[in-house]
C-alpha cells in the first residue's frame, strides 16, 4: 500500500490505494482543519504535495497558480500508488482556552427564584444509622438499608445499582452501622448508586456542562451548599471536523466519522473535568451527578446517535428527552454510576442549551410581558413568548461571528481584534486586541465594530460594498471585489496584513440577516412587532462582548430602547447549574420544553422575504431603525456631499 509522509513532524502512514489525503492525515494523527466538514466547499484544508502521485480535484476551489505549485485540498485529493510526501502549512490552532475560574459567578438571578425556593439538588448524600444484622430478625442487608431510607424519606420505591449492592455488606459493618448512601431523586422513587461506611456527606459534588458547537464549558458545584467552585472552558475538539452543525452532520456520514466526533467531544468534556477538579483538589469520583446542555446535534453526537435525519425533511431527531443514563454509559469520567441528565430538546435545531438558557429569563416565570431570547452563535436560536405561549426557531447564522468564513477571522482568543473605530477622513482603523499584543486576526465583536464604523463614516454602503470613489490606499480593488486593510503586515503577529473583503462582509451580512429575520418572522406569526417586547435577552458567550449600539447599527439587533436589552452570558451553563441544584428548576425546564412550539424555517417560504429585507446595513426599511437613521443623518451632515448615502 502507498506510504504517505506528513512534514514537518515526519509522521508516516500506510494507506489503501485512493485513500483521501484528509483521511490519511487523521489516521496518522495529523490535524487538518476542515470547517466545512470535508465537503470541499470552504477551501481551508490546503496542503502541498512535495512528491508522489495524487489524484486531485482542487482546481475548482483553488487558483490555478496554487495548484501548479502543488497545493491541493486534502479533502479533494486521493493517494495513488507511489509514496507521497505532504507538507502541512501552519500548525493547526491549539484547541484550548485559558481556565476561567473567575467566571464561577454564573449564579442564579435571585429575582427569578420561586418565593419558596430552597436548595434541593437532584443528587444527595444521606447519612444513615442502621441496626447491625441479628440472627433472629431475618433481614437481608439491603432490606435494612431500605427500611432506614424510608424512615427518613417515606415509602418510596428504592432502586439499587449493582455497584451499590456490592458495597453494602462491608460498608454496613465497617463503622458499626453508620453509612452514607448517595441517592438520585427520580419521580416516585430513589436510586441508590453508592453506599460508603461512615459519614461521607461533605465530599459531595456535581457538574454543569454546556456543550457548544465552538466552546465547551464545565462547572464544578459543591452539593454541600450549592456553591459554584470553578469553571473551565475549552474549544470543542470537533472543530477540525467542521465549524457548524451541518458540516459535522456531513462529517458523521464518513465511515468512522460519527465515532470520531463522539470521541472528540468526550475528550474535551473529560479534559475539562480533570482540570476543574485539579484546580479545586476534588477527586472526580466524588462527582455523583451532571447536567449536560447542548443543541440537538451536539447532544446526538455526544451520545453517538446518528444525526443525519436532523437535516433531512421532515427534520426529525432520534430523541428529544434522554432518559436515565449513567456516566459509564455516556463515557463521562466521574463516579461510574452517576446520573447524567441531558437538558430536553425542542426541535431539530433548538436544543437543551435553549431550554436551559430560558431558565434565567422572565420567559420561565409567570410574567405576562412579552420577551425575546436570542442565542447568537454558529446556530442562532430565537424564542419569543410569555407565560401564555412560547415559540422557538433556529437559523443557520453560520460561523462568521466566530471567525469562520472570514479570511482573517478568528475566535475570541489572544491576539484577536475585539474593538475598532474608523477615522472618517482617512478611513484608517484604530483597534485593540484581546491580551493587548499584536493582532493575529479579527473576532466577531471586532467585525461588528468595524462594519458599523465603516458604515457610519461612509466607507461602505448599505449593501456592504466598499467606497471606490474616494482614493484610499487602504481599499484595494481587484476586479469586481474590493478589500479593506485593517492592519498593515508590519504591525501584525504573523507579518501578514489583517483585512476584510467584500466576500467576508457578505458572509457577515447573511449571518446578521438570519438572526434578525428569524426573530421578525416569529413575532409576525403571533401578530406582534419588536415594539411589543418588554425584554430582549442576549445569550451565548459572544453576547458578552457585543457593543449594543454597533449591533443595532448593522441590523443584528432591533432598534429598541436600550434598557430593554439584557446580556446573560452563557445562559446554557447557568441553566444547567440551576437544574443541578433544584428539582423545581428541572421540572420547570421540562414544562418549558413541552409547551414550546417549534417553527421549522426550512419549510417556511415567508422566511426568505424577511431574510432578503435584512441583507442590508441595517435593513431595506429604515423606518425599523429610527435611531440608526438619525445617526446616519448626523454623520452625513459632516461628510463631503459626494459621500452622503
Amino acid at each position: 500500500m502507498p506510504v504517505v509522509e506528513f512534514v514537518p513532524g515526519n509522521k508516516r502512514i500506510e494507506v489503501p490505494f485512493r485513500t483521501q489525503l484528509l483521511d490519511a492525515a487523521r489516521m496518522a494523527g495529523v490535524e487538518i482543519g476542515t470547517p466545512c466538514g470535508g465537503e470541499g466547499t470552504c477551501g481551508k484544508c490546503v496542503v502541498t504535495v512535495l512528491s508522489g502521485r495524487v489524484d486531485s480535484d482542487s482546481l475548482g476551489q483553488l487558483p490555478a497558480e496554487m495548484v501548479a505549485d502543488g497545493q491541493v485540498l486534502a479533502c479533494r485529493t486521493r493517494v495513488l500508488e507511489e509514496p507521497v510526501v505532504v507538507e502541512i502549512g501552519e500548525a493547526v490552532e491549539r484547541l484550548s482556552l485559558e481556565s476561567h475560574d473567575e467566571e464561577a459567578t454564573c449564579l442564579v438571578r435571585k429575582e427569578l427564584l420561586p418565593k419558596d425556593w430552597d436548595f434541593d439538588p437532584l443528587a444527595v448524600r444521606w447519612r444513615l444509622k442502621i441496626q447491625l444484622p441479628r440472627r433472629e430478625d431475618g433481614l437481608f442487608d439491603l432490606e435494612r438499608v431500605t427500611r432506614a431510607i424510608r424512615r427518613d424519606w417515606g415509602k418510596l420505591t428504592i432502586v439499587y445499582s449493582l455497584t451499590a449492592m456490592r458495597q453494602v455488606a462491608r460498608a454496613l459493618r465497617a463503622e458499626d452501622g453508620l453509612v452514607t448512601v448517595t441517592l438520585i431523586r427520580e419521580p416516585g422513587q430513589l436510586r441508590a448508586i453508592r453506599v460508603e461506611p461512615g459519614d461521607r456527606t461533605t465530599g459531595h459534588h456535581a457538574l454543569a456542562v454546556d456543550v457548544g458547537t465552538t466552546t465547551v464549558a464545565a462547572q464544578l458545584i459543591s452539593l454541600t451548599h450549592g456553591k459554584v467552585l470553578g469553571t473551565c472552558s475549552d474549544y470543542n475538539a470537533q472543530i477540525p471536523c467542521g465549524q457548524d452543525v451541518i458540516s459535522r452532520i456531513n462529517f458523521a456520514k464518513r465511515s468512522t466519522g460519527l465515532q470520531e466526533l463522539q470521541s472528540r467531544v468526550l475528550l474535551t468534556v473529560n479534559r475539562l473535568i480533570r482540570e476543574v477538579c485539579r484546580n479545586h483538589s476534588v477527586d472526580p469520583s466524588e462527582i455523583c451527578n451532571a447536567v449536560i446542555s447542548g443543541n440537538t446535534v451536539m447532544t446526538h453526537l455526544l451520545l453517538g446517535l446518528d444525526p443525519e435525519y436532523i437535516r433531512l425533511d421532515p427534520y426529525v431527531p432520534t430523541v428529544k428527552e434522554v432518559g436515565y443514563l449513567t456516566a459509564s454509559e455516556v463515557g463521562i469520567d466521574i463516579y461510574p454510576d452517576s446520573w447524567i441528565y441531558f437538558s430536553p430538546c425542542v426541535g431539530s435545531y433548538v436544543g437543551g442549551d435553549i431550554t436551559a438558557g430560558l431558565l434565567s429569563t422572565d420567559l420561565a416565570t409567570d410574567s405576562e410581558a412579552i420577551s425575546l431570547f436570542i442565542d447568537i452563535g454558529t446556530n442562532g436560536e430565537v424564542v419569543v413568548g410569555n407565560c401564555d405561549f412560547l415559540m422557538s426557531c433556529a437559523c443557520s447564522a453560520g460561523p462568521a461571528f466566530e471567525g469562520g468564513g472570514v479570511v482573517c477571522g478568528m475566535r475570541a482568543a489572544l491576539g484577536a481584534i475585539e474593538k475598532v473605530t474608523v477615522d472618517r477622513e482617512t478611513g484608517s482603523a484604530q483597534y485593540s486586541t484581546i491580551g493587548g499584543g499584536k493582532p493575529k486576526g479579527i473576532c466577531g465583536s471586532g467585525m461588528i465594530d468595524l462594519l458599523a464604523n465603516l458604515r457610519l463614516t461612509g466607507w461602505i454602503d448599505p449593501s456592504g460594498k466598499l467606497d471606490r470613489v474616494r482614493p484610499n490606499p487602504l481599499i484595494e480593488v481587484d476586479g469586481r471585489r474590493a478589500a479593506y486593510q485593517i492592519v498593515p503586515a508590519a504591525e501584525t503577529a504573523a507579518g501578514r496584513p489583517v483585512f476584510i473583503n467584500e466576500a467576508d462582509i457578505e458572509n457577515i451580512l447573511r449571518a446578521k440577516a438570519a438572526i434578525y429575520s428569524a426573530a421578525a418572522l416569529m413575532l409576525n406569526r403571533v401578530g406582534l412587532t419588536f415594539s411589543d417586547l418588554a425584554h430582549v435577552y442576549i445569550g451565548g458567550g459572544f453576547g458578552r462582548f457585543l457593543d449594543l449600539e454597533n449591533a443595532i447599527l448593522i441590523g443584528l439587533l432591533p432598534d429598541l430602547p436600550r434598557e430593554k436589552f439584557h446580556y446573560i452570558g452563557n445562559s446554557s451553563l447557568m441553566g444547567s447549574y440551576m437544574v443541578v441544584v433544584s428539582q423545581d428548576y428541572r421540572q420547570r425546564q421540562l414544562d418549558l420544553a413541552h409547551r414550546m412550539t417549534y417553527l421549522e424555517l426550512n419549510t417556511d417560504s415567508s422566511y426568505m422575504d424577511e431574510y432578503t429585507g435584512a441583507l442590508f446595513f441595517p435593513h431595506t426599511d429604515l423606518d425599523l431603525f429610527p435611531s440608526v437613521r438619525e445617526r446616519m443623518l448626523r454623520g452625513n451632515a459632516k461628510m463631503p456631499k459626494i459621500l452622503q448615502v
